[in-house]
């Protein structure tokens, strides 16, 4: 019996960043975190050995190629805020944190403009082969202006070419990892003096509208061949790449519309001859942990007191592409007037929470938004109804790191590990293999079209 016809278990996904300041902006600055320290190998060892001691299906590494530069016309508080800034290569962690682990999975952000897919295809071959088929990759196209500048395009490519050029990416990708090697081709007849059988190896050449590759794969077939393949976009274009390509999926709104979108990714999925069992749907949350609510509470309190109200609305500029820097923090709700970016404004107004007095008030309570704070017990009880309402596991955001993780481990996962929601011990195999139940992608894939 597969993973598809198994009851349903809940994912973990230990959600960070190669950067000082990932989402809950702000929190560098206390004395109770290792973010400062991520130039250096050792916080990233033990947040490994802490995910994998909670059974985490993986670390999951999110990446910008630029900055955020649109907030007061500029990107200074970007760099004084340490905003996702400065920020290092997600991809060369791994090999550190896989030697220290055994079974946990390792995903990461990968831009379809930042590298040539001959080189890529080369990399994710080299990962995979080194954690022994435990890697996968979130497939991006970017979103920041200046990460279009970097890579030597005249600012971002528009959103339709972008998405363009990712399925024409990951065509070359699938016929240089999926088809120009044979699964018998290396041979290692040492008697004979052949280690690989070179009529099992071909050339994809690949002609196309954005890349020329003659090939072959430079690298023989791992474990997974093709990573585990992780996506977030959900817009309309995004969607429908998601359902031809995506296996874990990123969702973000409320239960009901994350029923909506469930809704439309099978209704998706099943026009590109796959089921709903291929797509796992991930949504994300950052949970605070305390014995007691009341506890939880007091530490939520006082975590809002070290959010960067600053650093949050350069982030929130550089995501809706315009600068709110004009905002004043004190102004009264009731006072509050735009003429820019007034959907953005119509629905944080919305979402004020009673009581809520100024702008200021509204906006830091939009940056904890993902904040989820509670009893252990109550936690576990929001991500079980959120589990049975659809979702089928969690990115967990951290406000400190490893701490928020700690405290999950210690505090969460035994009681939906007791409730039978979440895993005990690994099972054996790749990362797809434990998610899937088998280490390749299945046949009704895109990818299988290009097998060898």
């Amino acid at each position: 019996m597969d993973e598809r016809s198994q009851p349903r278990r809940m994912i973990l996904n230990a959600f960070s960043m190669n950067c000082v300041s990932h989402i809950q902006q702000g929190m560098w600055t206390r004395d109770d975190t290792r973010q400062t320290e991520f130039n250096s190998l050792d916080p990233w060892m033990e947040l490994a050995q802490v995910a994998e001691s909670g059974c985490f299906d993986t670390i999951f590494l999110a990446d910008v190629l630029g900055l955020y530069d649109n907030y007061k016309g500029g990107s200074d508080t970007s760099f004084q805020e340490a905003m996702q800034v400065p920020v290092n290569d997600p991809m060369l962690l791994i090999p550190a944190m896989a030697s220290a682990t055994e079974n946990l999975g390792f995903a990461f952000t990968s831009s379809v403009l930042q590298a040539h897919p001959f080189t890529f295809a080369r990399q994710l071959s080299t990962l995979d082969h080194l954690t022994n088929g435990r890697v996968a990759w979130n497939v991006v196209t970017s979103y920041l202006p200046n990460a279009g500048s970097n890579l030597g395009f005249d600012g971002l490519p528009p959103h339709e070419d972008r998405y363009a050029i990712a399925e024409e990416y990951l065509e070359v990708i699938y016929k240089l990892l999926e088809g120009s090697w044979a699964d018998d081709a290396v041979v290692d007849d040492r008697e004979e003096r052949i280690y690989v059988d070179p009529r099992r190896v071909k050339e994809i050449n690949h002609h196309g509208q954005y890349f020329d590759v003659a090939g072959p794969h430079l690298s023989a077939p791992s474990t997974q061949r093709t990573p585990v393949i992780f996506q977030a976009g959900m817009s309309e274009r995004g969607r429908e790449f998601a359902a031809r390509h995506a296996e874990c999926i990123f969702v973000v709104g409320s239960s009901r519309s994350g029923q909506a979108l469930e809704i439309d990714l099978q209704k998706r999925a099943r026009s590109n001859g796959r089921s709903r069992s291929d797509l796992k749907l991930i949504g994300g949350v950052a949970p605070i942990v305390g014995g007691t609510e009341a506890e939880a509470l007091a530490k939520r309190e006082e975590y809002e007191q070290s959010l960067s109200l600053e650093a949050g609305l350069a982030h929130i500029s550089g995501n809706i592409g315009a600068d709110l820097g004009d905002i004043d923090p004190d102004e009264p709700l009731e006072n509050f007037r735009t003429e820019r970016v007034q959907g953005f404004i119509k629905n944080l107004l919305d979402s004020a929470p009673p009581g809520t007095r100024t702008m200021g008030d509204l906006i830091k309570s939009n940056l904890a938004g993902a904040w989820l704070a509670g009893s252990a017990e109550q936690i576990a009880d929001e991500l079980e109804r959120r589990f049975k309402s659809g979702i089928d596991g969690f990115n967990l955001a951290y406000t400190v790191t490893p701490g928020t993780f700690v405290d999950f481990v210690e505090g969460v996962v035994p009681i939906l590990q007791e409730r039978g929601l979440v895993q005990r011990d690994y099972s054996e195999g790749s990362l797809r293999k434990k998610l899937f139940g088998e280490d390749r992608l299945p046949a009704s894939h895109a990818a299988s079209g290009f097998r060898f």
